[in-house]
């Protein structure tokens, strides 16, 4: 039955053709469908379904082996209780908490910013309300919706279930947080549907906006977009430049990439916004690199991330926690650590974080 439902969703994926309600027809990534990546070749989205079904019964969208001594043994290895009262203090400085797969908290400029969320136990649609099409999450949430400390805004980087959970966001606002929301191009309206709010801003790439002492941009990442079966690359996709402007001192930067295949992109970004003190860059789903090259990097592709954009330390986001792709939970950071010797750079450049931990960012005076 579960593979009758994913063969009726993949079948509708050339049923209907997205209208573009922002289309400007002076920037090259709009369309009067949707949008494309700056290298408008990369073959990212737009799979046939087919070949999504094939890939799927032959286990491209699943690890090819437990992580060793198992996943139980995993979680155990990469969870670390929450310091809930550390996280409850706000903070002018910058900390960063891993919250599992794309989801962290950053806390600056006495903010506290949730990016991605996603603390549900699967990360897929459900066809019909019966049949769940998730990936299942094997190591659990490290919090709560509750438990998080009062949250003041949410960034939303793509419409992908691992990345925007419409459970997750429901759950905030009942736990009593009420966040604004930053998202991309087209996705206000999924928003505004479902009274999840306010959306305080809906970025197009290079968009920017200025809120206290900080100022959130959009960047751009090659990736794509999907949420129904009728929908690809209707809404934009993207990475967060969230820049801390300090009175006494030059501004800090963080960039979180969203996810991505590596791009020229990235250079251009340093280009255009300057160098970059924190990076979070996808390390996981990777795996086969013939699918998941041009839209997921891998270890060493993160670190060439890294170089481009001048960053003075990054974080590992986007693995060991959902079944997604061929790589068991292990092997990035062996890959990690292979790509780091490779290229002489030091294993601590960045970080991997046990599901939960929290650490502050130094930073240049």
């Amino acid at each position: 039955m579960r593979l009758l439902a994913l063969l009726a969703l993949l079948a509708g994926l050339a049923a209907c053709t997205p209208v573009n309600l922002n289309y400007n027809s002076a920037k090259a990534h709009h369309r009067p469908q949707g949008f494309v990546n700056t290298d408008p070749t990369a073959k990212v989205g737009g799979i046939p379904w087919y070949e999504i079904l094939y890939r799927n019964l032959r286990g491209d969208f699943r690890p090819t082996a437990p992580p060793a001594g198992g996943y139980a043994a995993f979680a155990a290895q990469w969870t670390m209780p929450v310091d809930h009262a550390l996280l409850a203090r706000r903070s002018e400085t910058p900390r960063i908490t891993w919250l599992g797969h794309a989801s962290l908290l950053l806390q600056v400029a006495g903010k506290n910013i949730l990016i991605d969320p996603q603390f549900s136990d699967t990360a897929g649609p459900m066809l019909f309300g019966v049949f769940d099409l998730g990936a299942p999450r094997l190591v659990p949430a490290p919090i709560r919706e509750r438990e998080l400390p009062p949250i003041d805004l949410v960034l939303i980087s793509h419409n992908h279930y691992d990345h925007l959970d419409e459970p997750t966001l429901h759950r905030l606002a009942a736990a009593g947080h009420k966040p604004a929301y930053v998202v991309p191009l087209g996705l206000k309206t999924w928003f505004d549907e479902r009274g999840i709010g306010p959306v305080l801003a809906e970025f197009d790439w290079w968009d920017s906006q200025e809120l206290g002492p900080l100022r959130l941009g959009f960047t751009p990442a090659q990736h794509w977009s999907r949420r129904t079966a009728f929908d690809t690359n209707a809404t934009l996709w993207g990475g967060f430049l969230v820049e801390w402007r300090r009175a006494d001192a030059a501004p800090w930067r963080f960039l979180y990439t969203g996810d991505t295949g590596y791009s020229a992109d990235f250079k251009e970004i340093r280009r255009r916004l300057g160098a970059v003190d924190f990076l979070a860059v996808p390390v996981g789903a990777y795996l086969p690199r013939d699918f998941m090259g041009p839209q997921h990097v891998n270890p060493d592709d993160a670190l060439q991330i890294l170089l481009d954009l001048e960053a003075k330390q990054g974080v590992g986001v986007h693995w060991g926690t959902f079944a997604l792709t061929q790589e068991p939970f292990d092997q990035p950071p062996r890959d990690l650590d292979s790509a780091s010797r490779q290229r002489r750079l030091s294993s601590e450049r960045i970080w991997l974080l046990k599901h939960g931990e929290t650490r502050t960012v130094r930073i240049e005076k």
